[in-house]
C-alpha cells in the first residue's frame, strides 16, 4: 500500500474526527439553546458572545473535577465502560461517504470518505449493536442497583429496537440492490431530488427513524437514565471524564445517526443541481457544496432530535417495549413484504 494513500486516508481520518467532535461539543450547546428556545427562556448567553463558550467551559469543568471511583470489584470494567461507549459512537462515520471525490492539482483525485466497504450497512448494524456493552459494562460495575437497573433496561431497550431497525433497512437493501452507502447514495443523484429513497419508502424511514430515537437512548426513549427512578441511571456513579465520556458518546452518535439518514433517505451529498455545478463550476466546488449539503441535512435531524426531546413526554417502560415488540417488529416484516411486491411489479 502507497504511503501517499496511507497519508490521505489518516489526513481524512483526522479531518472527519474533527467535524464529529465538533459537532458533538456544539450539540451539547445547541440543546440548551433549543430547549430554552422552546421553554421561552434564553439558555446560554453569558460565556462569550451569545454563549458560545459554554461548551468549552462544560468541558474544562468536566477535565477539572475529581474523578470519583466507587467501592466496586470491576474498578477496570468501570473506567473501561465509558471508553467503549465512546469509540462506538465513533466508528460509524468511518464509512459515511461524505463527496463523491476531489481533484488535487499534482497529486490526482482523493475520494471523499474514508473507506467504500461493499457491507458497510451491515458493517453500521454490527457496530450499533455493540453499543450497548458500554452501557451494560458501565452500569454492572458502578457496583450500584440503580445503576444496574438503568443498564438493564438501557440493554433490553436497544436490543428491541436493533431488531426492527435492522429489518426497516432490509427493505431499503431489497429496493437498492446494495450494501455500499457509495452506491446508495450515488443511485439518489439527480437534478430535482426525486431520487431520494424517502418518496419510494416512506414507511421504512418511518421505522428507522423510531428505532434510532431508542438507539441514541433519546427522549421519549431516554428510560436508561430517566431521574425520577434511576437517579440518572447507568452513569449515576460516574463524574469527570467518565460522564463527560457517556455524555459526548450520545452526541456522537445523535451525529452519525443523523448523517446515516441522511445517506440512506436523502441523498447524502447530492442536492439539485449538483451536475450543472460540476460541468460549469467544476469538480472541487460541486464536491465542496456537497458536504456542506450533507453537513445541512445533518443539522436539520440533529435539530429534530432535539426538537422531539423537548416536546413529547418519555413513554412507560412497558409502553416502550410495547411499542418495539408489538408494532414495529410486526411493521417492519409487513414493510419487508410490500416492498418485495412492489419490487416483483414494477421491476
Amino acid at each position: 500500500m502507497e504511503v501517499a494513500f496511507i497519508l490521505e486516508k489518516l489526513i481524512f481520518i483526522v479531518l472527519v474526527f474533527a467535524v464529529t467532535m465538533l459537532f458533538a461539543l456544539y450539540s451539547t450547546y445547541a440543546e440548551r439553546k433549543v430547549a430554552g428556545f422552546l421553554q421561552d427562556r434564553y439558555g446560554p448567553n453569558r460565556a462569550g458572545p451569545f454563549g458560545l463558550l459554554q461548551p468549552i467551559c462544560d468541558g474544562a469543568k468536566l477535565f477539572s473535577k475529581e474523578e470519583f471511583m466507587p467501592n466496586t470489584p470491576n474498578k477496570i470494567l468501570f473506567v473501561v465502560a465509558p471508553a467503549i461507549a465512546m469509540s462506538v459512537s465513533l466508528l460509524g462515520v468511518a464509512v459515511i461517504p461524505w463527496a463523491e471525490k476531489f481533484e488535487i492539482p499534482g497529486y490526482g483525485e482523493v475520494m471523499g470518505y474514508i473507506g467504500d466497504v461493499n457491507v458497510a450497512v451491515l458493517y453500521i448494524v454490527a457496530v450499533l449493536s455493540t453499543s450497548v456493552y458500554g452501557v451494560v459494562i458501565g452500569g454492572w460495575a458502578s457496583n450500584n442497583k440503580y445503576s444496574l437497573m438503568g443498564s438493564i433496561r438501557a440493554g433490553a431497550q436497544m436490543i428491541s429496537y436493533e431488531i426492527a431497525m435492522g429489518l426497516s433497512i432490509i427493505a431499503l437493501v431489497m429496493m437498492t440492490g446494495s450494501l455500499s452507502l457509495v452506491e446508495i447514495t450515488q443511485q439518489q443523484s439527480g437534478w430535482n431530488g426525486l431520487q431520494w429513497n424517502i418518496w419510494y419508502q416512506p414507511l421504512t424511514f418511518i421505522i428507522f427513524l423510531v428505532c434510532s430515537f431508542a438507539e441514541c437512548n433519546r427522549t421519549p426513549f431516554d428510560l436508561a437514565e430517566c431521574e425520577s427512578e434511576l437517579v440518572n441511571g447507568h452513569h449515576t456513579e460516574y463524574s469527570s471524564l467518565g460522564m463527560g465520556f457517556f455524555m459526548f458518546s450520545e452526541y456522537a452518535s445523535m451525529f452519525f445517526s443523523s448523517a446515516f439518514i441522511s445517506v440512506l433517505f436523502f441523498g447524502g451529498y447530492n442536492y439539485p443541481g449538483i451536475d450543472w455545478v460540476n460541468e460549469n463550476w467544476g469538480l472541487n466546488i460541486a464536491n465542496g457544496l456537497g458536504v456542506l449539503t450533507l453537513l445541512v441535512k445533518t443539522t436539520f435531524f440533529i435539530f429534530f432530535y432535539m426538537w422531539v426531546r423537548w416536546t413529547i413526554p418519555r413513554f412507560r417502560y412497558d409502553q416502550l417495549m410495547k411499542l418495539g415488540w408489538k408494532m414495529l417488529f410486526p411493521l417492519a416484516i409487513v414493510n419487508i413484504f410490500l416492498v418485495g411486491i412492489a419490487i416483483l411489479i414494477f421491476k
